[in-house]
């Protein structure tokens, strides 16, 4: 008998318990362990119906990662779940905290299941790349119905427990916080009653009722655009159709044949390395664990705009109080209003209650006046990428803030160490990068100074943490790891329009491989002003940059979606791009204006010119240390530019096209185009010369 799965009797129940921290993960010590407590509670005379539950702060929630990429030692889950079905004696499942993955699949093979209100169960293996593959894609259908399923499969959401029960997965909901005596006291009701086993796999009603529907040809639809270009969501589909159309043990091998081309897909191996990338990127190098991490309970935001407003509402719903200061009464009211608006917008789909609405609005607070920032412990500056307006208010920030605040600024591209260099306490400064819409998007890219503290570091990314986002440690330089990369890419993209290309075959190109949007219709999204800005403030600082038909648009107020005509032009109350022949004509005058004769580009050179260019310069990102590993690069891509997980990143995807390869495009670029940023990386150039890969780092 396995230590980390007991077995023993109260009464006339057999308790099955789980005990392996923290999350009884299904390892093989535990799938065994489930095996060998079965059969003794089979054996067990005494014993008229069985209970599985577990210790700790939750059920069964999923695989073991600590096995990933290892040989599966038998038992293999999906014979652990048939022998829990075929018991002879009925088996309760009790369920706290979640139940995911394989954990609700081990729940399924149960004939009973009664959950904690507060538990939450899903089948999220599809952001793995995979669909569950020890029978739930063919027992789940058969209590929820096959839209039901397709929708938890093909999500990987999770569900509440009261709507588990509505759904036909639970069969009752506990109010309690003690999973084992809600257990016994149902298996004593089982045992009390009667009941019979009732075995998941039997059950026909649904699967019948959802014989020749075109339920299934309807979600392949609405996958085709919600999932484009990603592979086990309709292999997800595939399994669960055969649930409908196919007997229990045909469809179980279906599900197999499945899950096992999903196991060869070269997605699963991009999506695993995002998985673990996620977790990894929080332990930074060189930042002691012991570091200390100074409280942060309340926040000042500087700016109510889009940003400042966004960011306010990450600390809103993370409990925190939240002061807004503005430089006029019109702008605070205006900005205020906005989270109110995006507030009641989640309330009125059902995301948070109207009481959750009217708490989080009370947290936050707006004024006109510095001095209330007295008493915060961490303030972040949200104002538009100007230096001087930015060191003026962190001289202010310097003078009104107490000893030990942290002051960041929300600077996308501008130097941490120049913004810092107007205290007397550039320790205490560090850069806090939100994306738009900051309250969306899950990446905070922190920026360590030069003189930052390991205390701040430790903090800000702390804070991420609590306020539910990635948070990933770079170094200071122009635009940090993901915006400086952006800027190469976008010139290349820009170089390739001037030279023939369309703003619409560069997005196509890029939105093939997998990104949500291309390069123009993000700037359109983001707003052309705030590139003409930073284009801006580089030539006040003196540096050369060259004019582009970019510019243009931004004088004709041609700012983007937020003034519906940017690159491409908007109807009212769409976000569908549509190709404008203004800009096309914008375009070629100013091919004209330069002497540029067009010429035709294949998507091929768009591929190889806007993402290669990423490539070369995260290799010099990582040499110069801005970046520590390659992982924190595909990081701030996955989460903050929404480079496509399957992939991995740009990093994990360049290893998968091969490093020679890049560099021999990268040479012929720099001989035939030109330019800084065509330079070869030094470090790209070692890695081809060592036979390694930037995951070998």
């Amino acid at each position: 008998m396995s230590e980390v799965v007991t077995y023993n009797r109260e009464g006339t129940i057999g308790v099955i318990t789980v005990n392996y921290p923290p999350v009884n993960a299904l390892s093989y010590a535990v799938r065994s362990g489930l095996i060998a407590a079965l059969e003794q509670g089979q054996k067990d005379s005494a014993a008229n119906v069985l209970l599985l539950v577990c210790e700790g702060r939750t059920f069964i929630a999923g695989a073991d990662i600590r096995e990933f990429g290892k040989p599966m030692q038998e038992p293999g889950l999906p014979a652990v779940v048939e022998q829990f079905e075929n018991s002879d004696k009925p088996l309760v499942a009790a369920i706290h905290g979640t139940a995911l993955g394989g954990g609700l699949e081990t729940a399924l093979g149960c004939h009973y299941r009664v959950a904690l209100s507060s538990a939450k169960v899903g089948l999220p293996e599809v952001k793995l790349g995979l669909l569950p593959g020890a029978g739930g894609t063919q027992r789940l259908p058969r209590l929820t119905g096959a839209q039901k399923a397709l929708e938890m499969i093909t999500s990987g959401e999770f569900v509440g427990a009261k709507d588990a029960l509505a759904l036909g997965i639970v069969d009752v909901v506990d109010d309690g916080n003690d999973p084992k005596a809600a257990g016994l006291a149902y298996a004593q009701k089982i045992a009390d009653e009667g009941k019979p086993v009732r075995r998941v796999r039997d059950l026909a009603d649904k699967v019948a009722a959802d014989k020749g529907s075109d339920v299934f040809d309807q979600f392949r639809a609405v996958l085709q655009k919600k999932a484009r270009g990603q592979f086990s969501p309709f292999k997800c589909v595939d399994a669960v159709e055969a649930a409908v159309n196919l007997p229990f043990a045909e469809g179980m091998k279906r599900e197999r044949e499945l899950f096992m081309e999903c196991m060869d897909s070269p997605q699963r191996d991009g999506l695993i390395h995002s998985f673990f990338a996620e977790r990894e990127v929080s332990k930074v190098k060189g930042l002691s664990k012991d570091t200390p991490v100074r409280d942060v309970n309340s926040v000042g935001i500087i700016g109510a705009g889009t940003m400042g407003g966004g960011i306010a509402m990450n600390f809103a719903n993370a409990g925190l109080p939240v002061t807004i200061v503005e430089m006029k009464q019109e702008a605070l009211d205006k900005g205020l209003g906005i989270i109110r608006k995006n507030y009641e917008s989640s309330a009125k789909k059902g995301r948070i209650t109207q009481q959750q609405v009217e708490d989080r609005m009370a947290l936050i607070t707006g004024s006109l006046n510095y001095d209330d920032f007295k008493d915060v412990d961490l303030v972040i500056e949200a104002v538009f990428e100007n230096m001087a307006v930015k060191k003026e208010i962190f001289t202010k920030l310097d003078a009104v803030c107490k000893p030990g605040a942290i002051l960041a600024s929300n600077t996308s591209t501008l130097d941490i160490d120049e913004i810092a260099s107007v205290t007397k306490r550039p320790e205490d400064v560090v850069g806090m990068h939100f994306f738009s819409p900051a309250n969306v998007m899950r990446l905070l890219e922190n920026v360590r100074g030069s003189k930052t503290s390991d205390e701040v570091k430790a903090t800000v990314m702390a804070v991420a943490k609590k306020i539910k986002k990635v948070g990933v440690l770079v170094g200071n330089c122009h635009g940090f790891v993901g915006n400086r990369m952006l800027h190469k890419r976008g010139t290349e993209a820009m170089a390739l329009v001037n030279e023939g290309a369309t703003p619409q075959q560069v997005d196509k190109v890029l939105t093939d491989l997998g990104y949500p949007m291309g390069q123009f219709a993000m700037s359109d999204l983001a707003g052309i002003d705030v590139g003409y800005r930073i284009r801006e403030e580089l030539r006040n600082a003196g540096e050369q940059v060259a004019p582009s038909w970019m510019d243009k648009l931004a004088e004709q107020e041609r700012f983007g979606q937020k003034t519906m005509a940017g690159v491409y032009k908007y109807e009212e109350g769409s976000r569908k791009p549509i190709p404008d022949p203004e800009v096309e004509r914008i375009i070629e005058d100013f091919r004209k204006e330069q002497g540029i004769r067009s010429r035709e580009i294949t998507d091929q050179e768009i591929l190889e010119r806007c993402m290669y260019v990423m490539v070369n310069e995260a290799a010099k990102i990582l040499q110069e240390g801005i970046a520590d590993r390659a992982l924190d690069i595909d990081v701030v891509w996955i989460y903050g530019y929404g480079f496509p997980a399957y992939r991995g990143g740009p990093m994990f995807w360049a290893d998968q096209v091969g490093l020679d390869v890049i560099l021999a495009a990268v040479q012929k670029y720099h001989s035939e185009v030109g330019g800084e940023q065509w330079k070869p990386a030094e470090l790209l150039t070692q890695l081809v010369a060592d036979g390694r890969k930037f995951g070998d780092l």
